[in-house]
């Protein structure tokens, strides 16, 4: 499937697809890498937060696809958030300049994943609390979620000199967020999602809450499993001044919670109970906003084309670091660790990041 639909015009509403599963994060203890083509066992894969479930459809159950697709219609909204035409910066007018797709991508999708924490995206804008870049293989039998710390270091077109990631996405919105993180990937981003943690908090209530592995304690949340309804859930994604590595740590709470979401959300209680799946899709649709070309029936067609991963097809990845810094316009901040990311951007341009590897990166306090 090509970065970008034609076709039908934006808007258009038809079928949809889920996916199910639960996924594999880089601080797993073992091998990571496997051979693309092995058939793996594991739990059914789900989201990666609310957004994924709108994303990769609601068609599993035949029996539901015309209800699921009625319902997920009328709850998406399609906006602007593909950098088509100039895009107001800070400092100036940024003309959109997109990397061009290599040859050795193939059809590998690569969709923005933005959780904002405005209660309405329409007449909101507020802050991009969550960016995670969902890369799909060429062969749709792989799915790595790419988390970059919101406070990381960079350039912003139209910006004078360097500031946070989602300082760009205050002030340009998403288009003004891909146009910068383009040129940290190295690849085009196909599709944009937005979501808000009003519908985070409905989609982790809708499952009766979620048992979550706690691995750094916070006041509020002991080591161990604890079970979080959806405003618990929120206070824990959100905690990052009483972590080790701050922002980061915080990354990794968000993966924690996302994984125990997608192992309840499309669990087989939920795909057994049409009650509880129609509550599942009407809540992770509802505050859902996508691109005006991506459409329902191409989430239909992805949700299809993906429906025999499973839970060892997903991982986890931190965009590389060096150390946490500050800066006086942008106070805390996170460092890129630049040559590490130029082996992301070759490992996403041809494909391959089931050999992709972050041994540079800090796993314990602030780096250098």
């Amino acid at each position: 499937m090509p970065g970008r639909y034609e076709g039908e015009p934006p808007g258009a509403a038809e079928d949809d697809d889920i996916f199910d599963g639960a996924g594999v994060d880089e601080y797993d203890e073992g091998p990571v890498a496997r051979p693309r083509r092995r058939r793996r066992r594991g739990l059914r894969i789900a989201i990666v937060s609310l957004v994924t479930v709108a994303l990769l459809g609601v068609g599993a159950v035949a029996g539901y696809l015309a209800f699921l697709n009625w319902k997920v219609s009328n709850n998406v909204t399609h906006a602007e958030l593909l950098p088509d035409s100039p895009i107001r910066g800070e400092d100036s007018v940024v003309t959109p300049s997109p990397p061009e797709r290599p040859p050795s991508a193939g059809d590998a999708l690569n969709i923005l994943v933005i959780g904002s924490d405005s209660r309405d995206t329409s007449s909101d804008r507020g802050r991009s609390d969550v960016m995670v870049l969902m890369h799909v293989s060429d062969e749709r039998d792989r799915i790595d979620l790419i988390h970059f710390p919101r406070d990381y270091f960079v350039e912003i077109p139209g910006s004078e000199r360097k500031n946070k990631l989602n300082a760009s996405y205050a002030f340009g919105g998403a288009p003004l967020l891909v146009e910068t993180m383009q040129p940290l990937i190295g690849v085009p981003v196909d599709h944009v999602v937005i979501t808000d943690f009003e519908s985070f908090k409905a989609l982790t209530d809708s499952v009766g809450g979620v048992d979550v592995t706690v691995r750094e304690a916070s006041p509020g949340f002991e080591v161990g499993v604890t079970h979080m309804d959806g405003e618990t859930g929120l206070r824990f994604v959100r905690e990052r001044y009483n972590l080790s590595q701050g922002d980061i740590s915080r990354g990794q709470r968000q993966q924690e919670f996302m994984k125990a979401v997608m192992l309840n959300v499309l669990s087989r209680d939920t795909f057994t109970n049409p009650a509880r799946l129609a509550s599942v899709v009407d809540s992770a649709t509802k505050n859902l906003t996508v691109d005006d070309e991506l459409k329902i029936s191409d989430m239909r067609d992805l949700g299809w084309n993906l429906r025999n991963v499973r839970g060892d097809d997903i991982h986890f990845i931190t965009a590389p670091w060096s150390g946490i810094g500050s800066d006086d316009l942008a106070g805390s901040i996170v460092i890129p660790h630049n040559a590490q990311l130029e082996v992301l951007r070759e490992h996403l341009q041809s494909d391959t990041l089931e050999d992709y590897s972050d041994d540079v990166s800090p796993r314990t306090g602030f780096g250098g």
